[in-house]
């Protein structure tokens, strides 16, 4: 169960919003039970990037053996 403030993936690119799947963001919101996700994706240095409500498919909790890997946003 995916909860606010959990960290989770992003499965599949967003392009309006700049983001690409595998982007790590925050749970802010949890809609209708856990149907929906409003999730804050930001820069390293904290700057946000996007702010998104995404279905429950379009995201998975973050693994324990996952690392973070950076890149630039345009």
């Amino acid at each position: 169960m995916i909860n606010e403030l959990d960290l989770v993936v992003l499965k599949r690119d967003v392009p309006s919003e700049r983001l690409t799947a595998g982007d790590v963001g925050t749970v802010v919101l949890v809609h209708q039970e856990g149907e929906a996700f409003e999730v804050e994706f930001t820069t390293l240095s904290g700057d946000t990037v996007a702010v998104v409500t995404l279905d429950a498919s379009d995201v998975r909790p973050v693994g324990a053996r996952e690392i973070v890997h950076a890149r630039a946003v345009n």
